[in-house]
Order: C-alpha cells, then sequence, then structure tokens
C-alpha cells in the first residue's frame, strides 16, 4: 500500500533511497538544498519542497536521512520542526548514526507523537540502489511494522531490535566490530607487503580464503586502502567517536575492539 512519504536529507545516501520510495508507488515528498539534487529528484517524480514543514505537515511517514546529531536536532526539534508539524500519528525514521540519548531526547519533545524510530543502516548506496540495504529499527513494535512496507522500497533486511535507541546500539557495536576487522585488514596488507604480496592480489586471495570479511570485500571493491581510507574514513570515525562517547557515559570498557581501532594504522580517531 503506497503511503505519502516526507523526506528529508536527500544527500549520498538519501538521493537513491528517494527515487526507490518513489519507484515503488510511494508519494515522496522532499526536502533539498541543492538545486542539482531537486532537479535530479523532480525529474525521478518526487515532489521537492522548500522547507522541513511542507515535507512533514502531510506526510505519514517521514524519513530523516542526516549525517550528525546536530544536524538531527536541527531537523527535528523546535517549532517547524518535523515534531512540532508531522501529523500525531505519523511515524519519524532517523537513519542517523548518532548518540542514543540524542534520539531519546527528541523522542520526549513531543511524547504524543508523532512516534519516533531510531532507524540506522547497513549498507551503501550501491546497496540502497539495488534495494538490498539493512535497517535496524528501535521503537514500539506497532510503529516498526507501519513503516515495513515503506523501508523496503530500498531493504531486503528491516530487523527490528526492541526499544527506542536499541538499534542505535546495535548499529554502534556493528560500527566498532567494522573498524577494528578494517585496521586487522591494513595490518595484514602491511605483513603481506613485507612478504612481497601486492595489495590488489592478497586482497583477492582473501576473497575466496577463510581470511575473509565484509572489511576486506569493502576495502578490496573500493579499490584498495588508500582508496577505502579516503571514503570510509570520515563516516567511520563519526560512528567510532558516537560509540566511544555512548559506551564511556556508560562505564563499558570496549576492550579488545577499542584497541584495534585506536592502534591499527587507519587514521579513524
Amino acid at each position: 500500500m503506497s503511503k505519502v512519504v516526507g523526506f528529508i536529507g536527500a544527500g549520498q545516501m538519501g538521493e537513491p533511497m528517494v527515487v526507490r520510495l518513489v519507484t515503488a508507488g510511494h508519494r515522496a515528498v522532499v526536502y533539498a538544498r541543492q538545486d542539482a539534487v531537486r532537479e535530479r529528484l523532480r525529474a525521478a517524480g518526487a515532489e521537492v519542497v522548500d522547507s522541513v514543514r511542507e515535507a512533514a505537515v502531510s506526510s505519514e511517514v517521514i524519513i530523516a536521512c542526516l549525517f550528525s546529531d546536530h544536524q538531527l536536532r536541527e531537523v527535528l526539534s523546535g517549532p517547524d520542526g518535523v515534531l512540532a508539524t508531522a501529523p500525531a500519528d505519523a511515524v519519524v525514521v532517523s537513519h542517523t548514526t548518532g548518540a542514543v540519548s540524542t534520539i531519546t531526547e527528541l523522542a520526549a519533545e513531543r511524547p504524543g507523537g508523532p512516534v519516533l524510530l531510531d532507524g540506522p543502516v547497513s549498507g551503501s548506496a550501491d546497496d540502497i540502489a539495488a534495494g538490498r540495504l539493512t535497517v535496524l529499527l528501535g521503537g514500539p513494535s506497532v510503529a516498526v511494522e507501519a513503516v515495513r512496507s515503506v523501508l523496503s522500497a530500498y531493504a531486503s533486511t528491516v530487523l527490528a531490535t526492541g526499544a527506542l535507541g536499541s538499534a542505535l546500539g546495535v548499529k554502534l557495536v556493528n560500527n566498532a566490530l567494522f573498524a577494528a576487522n578494517a585496521q586487522l585488514v591494513a595490518v595484514a596488507a602491511d605483513v603481506g607487503r613485507q612478504l612481497g604480496i601486492e595489495e590488489g592480489q592478497l586482497l583477492a586471495a582473501l576473497s575466496v580464503a577463510s581470511g575473509n570479511s565484509y572489511a576486506a570485500d569493502s576495502i578490496r571493491r573500493t579499490g584498495g586502502l588508500a582508496k577505502f581510507e579516503k571514503r570510509a574514513a570520515p563516516f567511520l570515525r563519526k560512528d567510532v567517536a558516537a560509540c566511544l562517547t555512548a559506551t564511556a557515559d556508560l562505564g563499558i570498557d570496549l576492550s579488545g575492539l577499542g584497541a584495534a581501532i585506536a592502534d591499527g594504522p587507519l587514521d579513524l580517531s
């Protein structure tokens, strides 16, 4: 069943999400600031509007795909933000990977609705375009089920993780593990170089051997460690910082995970 979907944050990840939503038959009402993005999305069949309020006011589901907690607060909070202007029976999904405290504080601003879900994602823009993204969802089960069909436009896996904030907890642990794995791949590549093995050859061999991992595949698909660090490190640094903050606030020691992230050759601190 098609829905009216407000969308805010049509960037590298958000733009292909909007295209998939339109293709699936949903009415996508999108707020985007860049003229080039606005034109592309309008050509793709989205309804492009000029404010957050316009994207939220008549939407059944509102999706925010933003880079940081600061951006999320700007868009969701305040008299013209999503939580104040969306219908009380709407569901708001945040794809931002950030602090659990941010999402719970935002939800407390308007306890009568709309319902806010934390929905961090795992995957790339290519995964979105292919409809194979993973979305983790924390919050009331009724609201999770209400948005499942919408998110399935670009996600092959929509996984309920429990109460509000739980999806972010899972994502932060996942990202810490991914960062640690990436550091181990970088260390392994250095050992390989000392053995006279070219990086590309090693990564190709690992892809069909028992030492393979999602991190190793990601590095190989990106074109090697240098390109991976340039493209992925800014996002990983943000996610690692959020994980370190969250675990420190709770008195949790990342132990070996933290050591692998901090001591590896990639700049993820």
